[in-house]
């Protein structure tokens, strides 16, 4: 009795690619850019260690990854739109250049990884004292917490912030 043909990632592609690109259609309003993220969703495929040829439920496993290619999208947006935002308040002539600009982006999406990975307390507590200079008293205030709990939270988000430069370099 002849066994089923070996899967391959050329049929995963085939077979789900249309699908993919309208559930990312459905979510970012943009052709192209749900095109660039379906293709985003078989790089990732591409690039996996286990063996995605064998994945039981595929488009249970592309929605998975494509959940996460859509919540970094809109992530990134938002990021560059705060930061043209802020470009705006600068005085005329004040202008980063394509290069600087990209870096700027790509830094800024690196620390808003980085405290994403932190509870929401101690991201909260670390974002108003370093960000808008907030006391600790006042911060503890905000969480309901004590000024003690506030500096084990400072402590946690910085080592966390350190922790983290040293893997990227």
């Amino acid at each position: 009795m002849p066994s089923a043909p070996e899967p391959s990632l050329d049929a995963l592609y085939v077979n789900h690619h249309g699908w993919l690109h309208r559930l990312l259609y459905r979510h970012v309003g943009c052709t192209e850019t749900a095109a660039d993220l379906a293709q985003d969703a078989f790089m990732r495929l591409l690039v996996r260690d286990e063996d995605v040829l064998r994945i039981r439920e595929p488009r249970a496993y592309l929605r998975r990854i494509a959940d996460g290619l859509v919540a970094n999208h809109w992530r990134r947006r938002d990021i560059e739109r705060a930061y043209i935002d802020a470009l705006r308040e600068q005085p005329e002539g004040v202008a980063p250049s394509p290069e600087q600009h990209h870096m700027v982006i790509e830094t800024l999406l690196h620390i808003d990884k980085v405290l994403r990975g932190l509870p929401a307390r101690v991201r909260r507590a670390f974002l108003l004292s370093r960000l808008d200079g907030v006391r600790y008293g006042e911060i503890a205030a905000t969480l309901g917490v004590s000024e003690r709990m506030v500096k084990k939270y400072i402590a946690q988000a910085m080592l966390h912030c350190l922790r983290a430069g040293e893997c990227r370099a």
